[in-house]
């Protein structure tokens, strides 16, 4: 039984075949997933997903990449969401210096508003993090995010940092890079770092785990990236699995 704490079925590439991806995300014992909603399109979708499917659940935010669309309006219609029975999280929120849309200082404010909000709601965030490692983990620090945790999603910086998040009260989630043969961060961060701080995601439609990189990623692929860290740790995939799936759950606080 597998949990796929960051899934997309709410992003276009799935408007064909959402239903056949989620049937073949079960066969492959796939249980749980999270889809992230992260601007007024996806957001309603990802509730709307979790609403019509047991053990689907939702996550709202707003993404860093379009922090300059956002009103304070937004904001407080997030915060509404986040009363929704299935809403367990929020998010994705974070910084990504990649592109260059939204200037870093309102990535930085908007972050901060919503880390806000997640205290006041009391709910743990999901953190996005590109090329803006040290100014989120600052940032985190600043607004104190220890007291809601969260997930640092599709994780790829060092296990020095992953230790300092940890410490933060944040789980480390791993994806399909820690599959890749050239990615050497993912794997010593799967190597070094206690199972019971780790999570799997697929974050599809991207990040296809090998042997499927450069594909469409979609959930039943999680079960690749939990053998790849079984292999690593030289434990069993059955072991990945299980204690991935109650740190998820304890985690977004479901009851199985």
């Amino acid at each position: 039984m597998l949990f796929d704490t960051h899934v997309h079925l709410n992003a276009d590439q799935f408007e064909e075949d959402m239903e056949e991806t989620i049937e073949r995300a079960r066969a492959e014992g796939v249980r749980y997933m999270t889809v992230v909603g992260f601007d007024h399109k996806t957001i309603p979708k990802a509730i709307e997903i979790a609403e019509n499917h047991e053990d689907i659940y939702a996550a709202v935010g707003w993404h860093p990449v379009d922090a300059i669309d956002m009103k304070e309006e937004d904001l407080q219609w997030i915060e509404e969401l986040t009363s929704h029975p299935k809403v367990v999280a929020l998010g994705e929120m974070g910084l990504d210096y990649h592109w260059d849309k939204s200037p870093a200082d309102v990535q930085k404010e908007v972050f901060r508003k919503q880390i806000r909000l997640a205290k006041k709601v009391r709910m743990p965030i999901i953190i996005h993090n590109r090329e803006a490692t040290e100014d989120i983990v600052e940032i985190l620090k600043e607004e104190n995010a220890a007291e809601v945790g969260g997930i640092m999603h599709c994780y790829s910086g060092p296990v020095e940092t992953a230790k300092e998040c940890i410490d933060m009260n944040f789980m480390i989630s791993l994806g399909g890079p820690v599959t890749f043969k050239n990615a050497k961060l993912p794997k010593e961060v799967a190597k070094a770092i206690d199972l019971e701080h780790l999570l799997v995601e697929t974050d599809c439609p991207f990040l296809a785990p090998h042997p499927n990189r450069g594909k469409r990623n979609e959930p039943a692929y999680v079960k690749l990236v939990a053998e790849q860290i079984a292999e690593l740790k030289e434990i069993t995939y059955e072991e990945v699995a299980e204690i991935t799936t109650a740190n998820a759950l304890k985690f977004f606080g479901i009851k199985s």
